[in-house]
């Protein structure tokens, strides 16, 4: 077994050219012959008792060629990247010189590696202060929220449809007098002002009258997720049936009582205030974390490798699949329903992954320009952390090297952000 490595003409690129053992490629047919071995049949022969040199005689050896490739090769290929210390950022691009029983196997592997970051100002950036105050006006937004939430419904008839009212209503909707899939409800309950339906027509439900019916004309959006639908016309035949409308609580000591553990609205609104500030503080901490890293790497260069950019869009793509899975859906429902082919999804997410990658790299050439270290009892102190809140038993995640490798990543990650702000001018 040999490699030679050679850089190519493209930067962050590099080929290796493999020798495999002729005995070490024997043996992977031999082990591709034994795993299918049940399935041969050869007249003579019992089904999965055909020896290999009749097999071979009979189906013709090079129908084990690949799967005898793809037996031996893996093992290889990862051991020959990590005793090269090889930072392999892209899938191989493998290209097979010589596959044949009784030679040497010969390939090659073009890989794309771990780019060098050209580290730019990331000591002294000035930076703008970003700080949040709470107002009257915020904590009465919530109480109000909760007295919403607190509310009773009761039923008016002496009155037309206004804002805030739930109107229960029949609709049909038609283009062109020809009804359209999913355009039609009865007892519909619609919140008036809570946007939930195409715009312009909750305004034009106001001022109706219980049995009223109208025709509402609307004008679906030039994005809507149904192409069919999307920027036409239409008329909505409706009749209103019922007038609801919440009663909200007035907002005194009981109320705060019986919304909260506290006594009084006084003790609830200082409740109100503190949460809120504390919410104001991980919002400003959040946005001038997110400002010194854009500021860093505007200051840095990096040229990300094609593939390093495709494998974050994998990675993308999966993300999406189990968030999607949670909710009873897969990639391809979800992208009929947004009206988009996979290649847009990738297009679409290619900037946003970039920049994901220029930030990781950027950021591990800040933490190692730095001399930014993390010690075992931190990364111990996050795994207790984790554990408890996922009800993990600790000395089980401890155990895990590739999850105390991510922890420790993300440690250096959030310290070197830090080291930015902390020696960054603010103003």
């Amino acid at each position: 077994m040999s490699i030679k490595i050679e850089k190519t003409e493209n930067k962050n690129e590099l080929k290796l050219e493999f020798i495999v053992d002729a005995k070490i490629f024997e043996e992977g047919i031999e082990k591709v012959f034994k795993k299918n071995a049940k399935y041969f049949n050869v007249p003579g022969f019992r089904k999965g008792k055909v020896p290999m040199n009749i097999a071979i005689k009979h189906y013709g050896v090079e129908m084990f060629y690949e799967d005898a490739f793809n037996e031996v090769v893996p093992e290889i290929y990862d051991k020959e990247i990590k005793e090269n210390n090889l930072d392999v950022v892209s899938k191989p691009d493998i290209d097979i010189k010589q596959m044949e029983k009784g030679k040497d196997l010969l390939f090659t592997a073009t890989v794309q590696t771990k780019p060098d970051v050209e580290l730019g100002k990331y000591k002294g950036i000035e930076l703008k202060k970003v700080e949040y105050t709470v107002e009257e006006k915020d904590i009465e937004h919530e109480l109000k929220h909760m007295a919403e939430k607190n509310a009773r419904i009761i039923t008016v008839d002496n009155r037309p449809v206004k804002d805030g009212d739930i109107a229960v209503i029949d609709f049909e909707g038609s283009i062109d007098g020809v009804p359209f899939d999913g355009g039609k409800a009865e007892n519909h309950e619609l919140e008036i002002g809570s946007h939930s339906f195409i715009e312009g027509f909750e305004e034009q439900v106001i001022g109706m009258k219980i049995d009223e019916e109208k025709d509402i004309n609307v004008t679906f959006p030039e994005e809507y997720f149904s192409k069919e639908l999307a920027g036409k016309p239409a008329v909505f035949k409706v009749k209103l049936h019922e007038i609801k409308e919440k009663e909200l609580p007035k907002m005194d000591d009981e109320f705060a009582k019986d919304v909260s553990e506290f006594d009084s609205i006084s003790e609830l609104k200082a409740d109100i205030k503190k949460k809120l500030e504390e919410e104001n503080e991980h919002k400003a901490k959040h946005e001038t974390e997110h400002k010194a890293i854009e500021a860093v790497c505007n200051n840095s260069k990096v040229d990300i490798p094609s593939g390093m950019i495709e494998n974050e869009i994998d990675a993308m793509e999966e993300d999406l699949d189990r968030r999607l899975a949670y909710q009873g859906m897969n990639a391809e429902q979800y992208l009929k329903f947004i009206n988009k082919t996979k290649q847009d999804f990738r297009d679409e997410m290619r900037p946003q992954a970039e920049g994901s990658i220029k930030t990781r790299l950027v950021l591990e050439a800040i933490c190692k320009d730095a001399k930014i270290e993390v010690s075992e009892e931190e990364i111990n102190e996050k795994i207790a952390e984790l554990a408890k809140t996922y009800g993990r038993p600790e000395e089980e995640l401890k155990k895990n090297e590739e999850f105390k490798k991510y922890i420790s990543s993300s440690l250096e990650s959030d310290k070197t952000v830090q080291y930015i702000i902390d020696n960054a001018k603010i103003k």
